[in-house]
């Protein structure tokens, strides 16, 4: 059974017109925390076993949700300080028990078959695997270019360029051991220099292609879309295969 980490450490301080001083992942949508949302799916997809990277207000992930959670066992790993996306998952990494771990930003939502992206991660024996959207034209967030074989040529994070055709989701699959050679207490991105690195030192990073849309509510105007676009996210697709099986 493979853990997830969720990365949930950022302050949001873009939304604070919104969101007030609440984390950015316990922002509300649709009547919940936007971080409920990503725990619901990971259930959905039979993950038991999560690793909370807090930082920022922790208590007030720690005191809503507790040890458990929507059938999920929870565990904690604080940061005293901004380790950056990269650190935060080498904070958490000694608490994952499995082969590889699943992570996931806390504060964008993608539907996709986090089974499906898991076992494909395993079958390439790939060092790590991304979810990849279209990039539809957005030259705001990480461009990821990729060859016909789904095998990770580059990365041109946060800027255009018109060969890069893919979006980087925020949701990765990591071998344990590689996560426990990133240097600890040291603050570093995942996206911007762990990434890059393990491909240039010949690490075998995969593209897992998901044909449906990244959401996420880092600015005041995506937080607002995704009040109506995510208001019934997970509880739709739970009662869906509910009504499927049945």
């Amino acid at each position: 059974m493979t853990d997830a980490i969720l990365l949930c450490g950022g302050a949001g301080l873009r939304l604070r017109s919104i969101t007030g001083d609440a984390p950015k992942s316990m922002a509300n949508v649709g009547g919940r925390p936007f971080l409920e949302l990503l725990l619901r799916q990971l259930h959905r997809y039979g993950f038991r076993r999560v690793i909370l990277a807090v930082g920022y207000q922790a208590d007030v992930i720690r005191s809503h949700f507790g040890e458990r959670a929507f059938d999920l066992s929870i565990e904690y790993s604080s940061e005293s300080s901004p380790l950056g996306t990269g650190g935060a998952i080498r904070n958490a990494a000694d608490l994952v028990g499995s082969d590889a771990a699943l992570v996931m930003n806390g504060d964008s939502y993608t539907p996709a078959d986090l089974c499906a992206f898991a076992a494909e991660h395993h079958e390439a024996k790939a060092d790590a695997s991304l979810v990849v959207v279209a990039a539809d034209g957005r030259a705001d967030c990480g461009l990821v270019s990729i060859d016909q074989n789904r095998n990770v040529l580059g990365f041109r994070e946060k800027q255009f360029s018109s060969s890069s055709q893919y979006v980087n989701a925020g949701i990765y699959m990591v071998r344990r051991r590689i996560l426990c050679q990133i240097a600890p207490a040291v603050r570093v991105s995942l996206e911007e220099e762990l990434l890059p690195h393990w491909l240039a030192n010949g690490k075998t990073v995969k593209a897992f292609l998901f044909s449906g849309r990244c959401m996420d509510i880092g600015t005041p105007e995506r937080f607002l879309t995704a009040q109506n676009v995510l208001a019934n996210a997970e509880v739709d697709a739970s009662a869906h295969e509910r009504n499927g099986m049945s």
